[in-house]
């Protein structure tokens, strides 16, 4: 990773293929690569969530984890590399642990909105799954270290428990709460 970019347009992918981190090249459709580009895409929609108003510990907990997605990312681009660390995968460990006993208990299911925090939240963490679930067809064909699949299944339910703090912490100073789900069968079982 000594190498830095000084040149953006190469034109060396145009033939659909792409370079990794160890010079070797491949279709810019192998799961690695789908790997790698979701991670991308879930940095990216962190940094969108990061534009938002939140409590200050959430927000640097956050640029913390774009840290660690650009070193999966970078693990995922040299095959054999390890970059994450297991103890990224504590300190998601010990944020859902905080985090989650400020919230109250979930009694029904709850909808993936609210705040715009809270639902670029839950974007995050459907993007997390995604990303996930091409980590893990990815060591179907090669090896990899446990550590990017832990972190990325950390990292959806942090997500989500994060998308619960944002809904209520309102810029305005006033408390929020989540949006839950008027299930017809579940009302029809209440009132019976």
């Amino acid at each position: 990773m000594g190498n830095r970019l000084t040149q953006i347009a190469t034109r060396t992918g145009d033939d659909g293929s792409t370079g990794l981190g160890d010079n070797t090249r491949v279709s810019k459709n192998s799961l690695r690569v789908r790997a790698m580009g979701d991670v991308d895409e879930l940095n990216s929609n962190l940094g969108v969530l990061l534009c938002e108003a939140m409590p200050e510990p959430v927000r640097m907990l956050l640029v913390e984890i774009q840290h660690q997605l650009f070193n999966l990312g970078g693990e995922l681009s040299i095959p054999g590399f390890e970059l994450l660390k297991a103890d990224a995968v504590l300190a998601l460990d010990n944020a859902l642990e905080s985090y989650n006993q400020t919230l109250p208990r979930l009694q029904e299911f709850i909808l993936p909105a609210g705040t715009r925090a809270a639902s670029l939240a839950h974007v995050c963490r459907t993007v997390a799954r995604r990303a996930e679930r091409a980590v893990v067809a990815l060591e179907v064909q090669e090896a990899l270290q446990d550590t990017p699949r832990q972190y990325l299944n950390r990292l959806s339910d942090l997500m989500f428990v994060l998308a619960r703090v944002l809904n209520r912490h309102r810029p305005d100073g006033s408390v929020g709460d989540d949006v839950y789900w008027h299930s017809e069968r579940m009302a029809k079982a209440g009132s019976d």
